[in-house]
């Protein structure tokens, strides 16, 4: 059983049952339906046109559950002129799936959870494994998101960036239950770039894949975390590197440039540099401004006075850092850092233990502990 097709198919299945006149709630759980029998039946019995099976077994139960719903009679016109077998419709209207699963009156979450549903082809157990909570309460999300959205015009114009945030969401959540969200993102960001000629999907599909190819690296064997300037380059992923880079490279060459854009060339600085000491930290500076003018982010700045740290020295950092709100996540790590690059032990110490108090998961603040109790030491011996 092929589950990567399953689930590359699902979402022009789903478009072509909304396209037919179904609403897209009702749509949604049929095409599911679909995808189950799909599991059950075509490890035995695998059909020679795989997206015209899954558009038909949809339909029909589809019109299973309309004829079923008495509150529905209306619709019982349509019931009766199902299309005859044959093809499916090879129009992709993906990105109109996409634009519709990252509708603004969605929250984040609801967007995100839909969108691996929907677009995705994930079932609820396993996204509600992804995220960590139970089942349940991950289908009473999807279904109310799948309620927000029935009665929006399929064929609305659609806002790009806000499919690619929810794309972006989707990579940072990383990896949990037996569903990696980080690669699950990429498949889904390649799919988005097939729809559309747009440079920050482009720009996104490169970071993602920059970021990705240093996954092994990140993780001692124990789990805890490493640093990027003490990773093994030799475990990142060239092929990827390299992959990211010419994506890049092509976007930028269009000269509309965007935040994920601007970030992706960071992330291709950090690594093209052989060594951690052979980074470009000046020209990554200059990025970070280009990013700050882009988004007014209070954590790019964060990450720029790091950026600006590195290239002019620590107490340039730490005067770009003091323009920052300390109240803002990691920036007490980030002052730790700073502070122990410019050889204050003593309050380095304490801002790593103080930055590990505040930490927003185990692995972050177990790394910030050592930190801190391996300054201690030094200061004691």
């Amino acid at each position: 059983m092929d589950e990567a097709l399953l689930r590359s198919l699902t979402p022009s299945v789903l478009t072509i049952l909304v396209r037919r006149g179904a609403d897209f709630a009702a749509a949604e759980d049929a095409v599911q339906d679909a995808l189950v029998e799909a599991l059950r039946v075509w490890p035995a019995d695998p059909p020679r046109d795989a997206k015209g099976w899954l558009v038909t077994v949809a339909w029909r139960r589809f019109l299973d559950a309309t004829r079923a719903d008495a509150a529905r009679r209306r619709r019982e016109d349509r019931v009766d002129e199902e299309p005859p077998a044959g093809p499916a419709p090879s129009a992709d209207d993906t990105l109109q799936l996409y634009f519709l699963c990252a509708h603004p009156s969605l929250t984040p979450s609801s967007a995100v959870a839909l969108t691996l549903r929907a677009v995705g082809g994930l079932t609820t157990r396993q996204i509600a494994e992804a995220y960590l909570v139970p089942e349940a309460t991950m289908a009473q999300r999807i279904s109310r998101a799948k309620r927000t959205v029935s009665d929006v015009r399929f064929d609305r114009p659609g806002d790009v960036a806000t499919v690619l945030r929810v794309l972006y969401l989707v990579f940072n959540e990383g990896y949990s239950g037996d569903i990696d969200l980080s690669a699950e993102a990429i498949r889904l960001t390649r799919q988005l770039a097939t729809a559309v000629d747009h440079p920050e999907v482009a720009g996104l599909l490169a970071l993602m894949l920059l970021h990705h190819a240093r996954r092994a690296a990140r993780t001692a064997p124990d789990g805890s975390l490493v640093p990027l300037a003490e990773q093994d380059r030799g475990r990142w992923d060239t092929k990827l590197i390299a992959e990211g880079i010419g994506i890049l490279q092509n976007a930028l060459a269009r000269d509309r440039l965007g935040e994920f854009q601007a970030q992706a060339a960071i992330a291709a600085l950090h690594a093209d540099a052989p060594t951690a000491e052979e980074t470009d930290w000046v020209q990554i500076v200059e990025w970070y401004d280009e990013l700050a003018a882009l988004t007014d982010s209070p954590v790019v700045r964060l990450n720029r006075a790091v950026a600006v740290g590195e290239a002019d020295g620590p107490r340039a950092g730490l005067a770009a850092l003091a323009e920052v709100k300390d109240s803002l996540p990691r920036h007490t790590a980030v002052a730790a850092y700073l502070h122990e690059r410019d050889g204050d032990l003593a309050t380095a110490a304490q801002l790593y233990a103080d930055a590990a108090r505040k930490a927003p998961n185990l692995a972050e603040r177990d790394h910030l502990t050592r930190q801190a109790a391996r300054l201690n030491t030094r200061l004691n011996q």
